[in-house]
């Protein structure tokens, strides 16, 4: 197939140029009912393609012209045996894995560091989970990665596991050893399905982790919008069937017909279209550009006083397989600055802006339209603050993270918890209650507790720490205080 092609984006261009008159959705006919606010902002064009499904520009649901040539372009770009575009972000694709791979009932397994969609992913699909625990890279306070020694372990306790599903890379580019786990799976008779929202790039640089359709995965999905050039809330699946479970493959795209939008919209897909073509065009330029800023800056950052930048010391430990060198995992706590802290610094004072922070780091999600303006800036910031805060090392040995809990009781599926009689009781009573919602300190999303669980102790003293330092959490009142909770009525 000819990858200079862009076929949708030829499609809609072409469909513009015929100068309709308009009488389809949306309303705005082609951005002359934009409000003249917002095009006064960005100009005009860009709204000509925010069209529907017409002949000419083919249907998501059911593509036959354009929007199919372009998914048969992603799919050999990335070596799978289909691939989909999704306009409702990764979660959709999340939920749509494990729907497809576990029905009701059925036991999957989970890595307990998931993304909350892998949680709404089970109570549509009534699955009973089976969790998988990551390991802790105790100096960085972060999870590490799902070994296949653990696997294992858990497949011969649970020999009816239908899947497993795990995140690599982590928010935080922890890789875990996805080819011998693909291989256990599979002995198993089970799916490797591979929350790859943020890898949609390894596959383009020797110096990035290995992919998850190269190591053997069933099915993943990738968040395009995140690090490879697509708008926000553009993401793709993709599947390669290994001669396991072949129902589990053909509902794949029935699924995604219950959790996409049946609005699907054209300028989410043009972007996929066009993220594709520069990845296969210029894709091993674009991160090595993105490598050597970031190792650069690593560099640079680890020769601040205070500050340390994880690096690939930490393969080897904790279940880490690999790491994305395009992440920059950055702590001040030798400066006695919690990563809250330093976000906080770095944008109000500098204006640096990190995509997240926890109780010890920052993170830094480098990419190929970086510069080295920006890098500057970071590393610049970083150095200001080690002067301003030197003073304050005498802090830094007190307790800055929570420890992360054990896995709590599950009393029920999440499905069964989710649709259960529940009531709302204080938070200050929850120890030992069942838990009727999810609770999920964010960032990174990933759930402290999930519907159907007893809440212990401790993981009641891991979410108040959060919630008695004010983190946001998701799952929570509309205030996001966490005074009540949501619990099973056990009466």
């Amino acid at each position: 197939m000819d990858q200079n092609r862009t076929p949708l984006l030829e499609a809609i261009t072409d469909f513009i140029e015929t100068k309709p008159a308009y009488f389809r959705i949306p309303g705005h006919r082609m951005a002359k009912g934009i409000s003249k606010r917002w095009t006064d902002k960005v100009g005009t064009d860009i709204f000509a393609y925010d069209v529907t499904e017409t002949p000419a520009t083919d249907d998501l649901h059911s593509p036959e012209g354009a929007i199919s040539e372009a998914q048969e372009l992603l799919r050999e770009l990335y070596g799978a045996d289909k691939s989909f575009f999704l306009v409702n972000g990764s979660t959709c694709g999340n939920e749509a894995m494990i729907m497809s791979a576990a029905l009701e009932g059925e036991k999957i397994m989970i890595a307990r560091n998931a993304h909350k969609s892998a949680m709404m992913g089970l109570i549509i699909s009534g699955a009973e989970p089976v969790y998988v625990m990551p390991g802790v890279i105790g100096q960085w306070g972060i999870q590490g990665g799902i070994t296949a020694k653990e696997v294992r372990k858990c497949f011969a306790e649970n020999p009816d596991c239908k899947a497993l599903f795990l995140v690599s890379p982590s928010y935080y580019g922890v890789c875990s050893e996805l080819e011998e786990i693909s291989k256990v799976c599979h002995a198993y008779g089970a799916l490797l399905l591979v929350d790859e929202a943020h890898g949609g790039h390894v596959y383009f640089h020797a110096g990035l982790p290995q992919g998850a359709l190269e190591a053997g995965a069933d099915m993943c999905v990738q968040s395009m919008h995140k690090v490879t050039g697509a708008l926000t809330q553009s993401s793709v699946l993709h599947l390669k069937y290994h001669g396991i479970n072949q129902e589990a493959y053909d509902r794949a795209a029935q699924n995604l017909h219950l959790v996409q939008s049946t609005s699907p919209n054209y300028l989410l897909m043009t972007s996929l279209d066009c993220a594709r073509y520069e990845l296969a065009l210029h894709g091993t330029d674009m991160m090595s550009k993105a490598l050597r800023l970031a190792e650069q800056t690593r560099n640079q950052i680890n020769a601040i006083s205070g500050f340390q930048c994880m690096a690939s010391d930490e393969i080897g430990r904790a279940g880490v397989h690999e790491l994305d060198g395009t992440r920059l995992v950055i702590s001040a706590k030798e400066l006695g600055l919690t990563g809250f802290e330093l976000d906080a610094l770095l944008f109000e004072k500098y204006a640096v802006n990190v995509e997240l922070s926890d109780y010890q780091n920052v993170l830094a999600i480098v990419t190929y339209a970086n510069d080295e303006a920006d890098m500057d800036r970071l590393a610049d910031a970083c150095r200001s603050i080690s002067e301003t805060y030197v003073r304050r090392k005498t802090d830094s040995g007190r307790a800055l993270l929570p420890e992360f809990p054990m896995l709590p009781q599950q009393v029920m599926t999440p499905r069964k918890a989710y649709f259960s009689k529940t009531k709302m009781i204080r938070w200050e009573d929850a120890v030992d209650k069942i838990s009727g919602q999810m609770i999920a300190p964010y960032p990174p999303g990933i759930p402290a507790i999930y519907p159907g669980e007893r809440i212990s102790r401790q993981v009641w003293e891991y979410v108040e720490r959060f919630r008695k330092d004010g983190r946001h959490m998701h799952g929570t009142d509309k205030d996001g205080k966490l005074e009540k909770i949501k619990i099973i009525d056990e009466l």
